[in-house]
């Protein structure tokens, strides 16, 4: 951390009587007030020579204060070299077939060897960072311009106090543990327009999972409210009318099972877990899912060989049997309608496998 030193002198006739927090925080660019109570806590602001503990003090006329700021480095994305399955690319954008196990953006608990760190290296892209406004201007993040950043900076930078994700070029995201289709813009004209479609409804985006029991055979849809989960936080959960955001996915049976069900989903409004969260609310969540109960056998019995055999899936496939297969949008440099798939990966087409040979003629219900 870098420290910068300021001294106030509160002037003889003073007399409004403000809280130290409160006088402090007018007198620093891009500060918040929160940020000089930490401050004030931490020892980092003398009053007359001794620290103020308490953000409360009330400021004297005469009182000389010194504050202590400190700097955060800036956050970055140095370029990393990684084995990267790219679809398509164009002068303007890529379609890239992310596999599980990768984080698509830098965030808490991952900062290198996410999918930009090596997407940045694929093309060739310096460092890419952001660090705190210098000027009086309303963001307190700013993209440092680097000639060499061959992706877009729409979004890219954190989006408050706190925040360490950065995102340039993203404009949708998969799960940790989602593989699939993801397209990546270049520059900032193309994100607008894919971000104006994925707005619109009009993208086109198609996943398959392996699921538990037996949707219905026609398909059908989820309209739900999704929020954050009250009891735990790391969730998401459906929630009344009007509270979180409105989350739309449709869904086609592909293929029955004993236990579990190839299920096509599509998906109308893009939300967090969306899928994970709708399969958990129809009764039919999604194989090998540890945050929403997916790897529990949660169809037919539990004993014997069933129970072995499903425990060595879960080992086969140690995490939501969900891929994005494909993604259809109208291209921003030629109006053109394209569209991409990607097949399963091994670990989940080998899952898919096992439980299509386990049939073994055992008749199963369409309901």
């Amino acid at each position: 951390m870098e420290e910068t030193k300021i001294i106030l002198e509160v002037p003889p006739g003073y007399r409004e009587g403000e809280r130290l927090d409160v006088y402090v925080t007018g007198f620093i660019q891009n500060a918040t007030r929160a940020k000089v109570q930490k401050g004030i806590k931490e020892g980092r602001v003398l009053v007359n020579g001794e620290p103020a503990t308490k953000p409360s003090t009330v400021v004297q006329a005469g009182d000389v204060l010194a504050c202590t700021l400190l700097r955060p480095p800036p956050l970055e994305i140095v370029p990393e070299p990684m084995d990267l399955d790219i679809i398509h690319e164009d002068e303007v954008l890529l379609v890239v077939n992310k596999p599980a196990g990768v984080v698509v953006h830098p965030a808490y608990g991952h900062r290198t060897g996410t999918l930009l760190h090596g997407l940045l290296h694929h093309l060739g892209s310096g460092t890419f960072s952001v660090s705190e406004g210098d000027s009086d201007e309303d963001e307190d993040m700013v993209v440092d311009e680097d000639e060499s950043l061959s992706l877009s900076t729409v979004n890219a930078a954190p989006r408050f106090d706190g925040d360490v994700a950065l995102r340039p070029g993203i404009v949708h995201r998969l799960d940790k543990d989602t593989s699939g289709l993801l397209v990546i813009a270049k520059n900032d004209v193309v994100h607008a327009h894919l971000a104006a479609q994925f707005a619109e409804r009009s993208i086109k985006r198609h996943y398959e999972a392996l699921v538990w029991g037996h949707p219905e055979r026609e398909g059908g849809t989820a309209d739900t409210w999704l929020a954050r989960d009250p009891r735990d936080r790391r969730r998401m959960a459906v929630s009344r009318e009007g509270h979180g955001k409105h989350a739309i996915t449709h869904f086609d049976v592909l293929e029955y099972f004993v236990d579990t069900s190839l299920v096509a989903f599509r998906l109308e409004t893009g939300r967090t877990h969306q899928i994970r969260v709708h399969a958990e609310h129809m009764g039919h969540h999604v194989f090998g899912d540890k945050t929403y109960g997916g790897d529990r056998i949660q169809h037919g019995r539990t004993d014997g060989t069933r129970r072995v055999f499903y425990q060595n899936l879960f080992k086969l496939l140690p995490r939501q049997a969900l891929h994005a297969a494909s993604i259809g949008f109208r291209h921003p440099s030629t109006g053109q309608e394209v569209y991409f798939e990607a097949p399963q990966p091994r670990d989940m087409a080998a899952v898919v496998e096992r439980v299509r040979a386990n049939l073994k003629n055992v008749p199963v219900s369409d309901g």
